[in-house]
């Protein structure tokens, strides 16, 4: 009779194909045009020579996303105010600097600055915070004031608030946090308005 004993040989495994990486600058080097033209499925977004692959998005992140879109896309086409998008599209904040905003506006006024590739700019951004915070509620915060952006939501899964935020000067000031039992109130779109209990309750 035999028995069977565990064996403590290595076990071949298949080698990662690392030679494709040498197909691509290295981080810090990629110019615009060679992120312009990066093919991919994933949301990717660039700061100054470096490229940031986002976190895929949840069923959850999905259908808040899918829901804000229509609200805003019924709002705008029934008042021909301009362009409403969804990530991914590529917005170039200034030279060396590339968003994909989960949900993007602009004015029909600014036409001229919307092109396939991508939008310079936007008048309204909407983002869905995820795990990493700190991306959404600080360092996005702070880009988007900084690129001129009128107004920029923060839609938080975690704590079922949506905060609206409008620019003044160089900086953003709330113009309100809004709780389930609120109506989210756009401070540059006057009429549109959310119902935070609706966002949060889809499934």
């Amino acid at each position: 009779m035999s028995t069977h004993r565990p064996t403590t040989e290595l076990v071949d495994q298949p080698e990662p194909a690392w030679d494709v990486a040498l197909l691509f600058p290295p981080q810090g080097q990629w110019s615009e045009e060679e992120y312009l033209a990066l093919d991919t499925n994933r949301l990717v977004e660039f700061s100054h020579g470096y490229i940031e692959v986002l976190e895929m998005p949840t069923q959850r992140h999905q259908i808040i996303v899918a829901l804000l879109y229509h609200l805003l896309l019924e709002f705008i086409a029934a008042r021909r105010l301009g362009m409403v998008l969804f990530a991914g599209l590529r917005v170039r904040l200034w030279p060396g600097k590339f968003r994909e905003p989960d949900v993007v506006f602009m004015t029909r006024e600014h036409d001229e600055r919307r092109h396939d590739e991508y939008w310079e700019g936007a008048d309204l951004v909407m983002e869905i915070v995820s795990s990493n915070r700190e991306l959404d509620l600080v360092k996005k915060r702070r880009e988007y004031a900084q690129a001129g952006i009128p107004e920029y939501w923060i839609v938080d899964m975690g704590k079922e608030t949506i905060m609206v935020l409008h620019l003044e000067g160089e900086h953003y000031r709330t113009h309100g946090l809004y709780e389930r039992a609120d109506v989210a109130v756009s401070a540059t779109l006057e009429g549109f308005q959310v119902a935070v209990g609706e966002v949060f309750s889809q499934e």
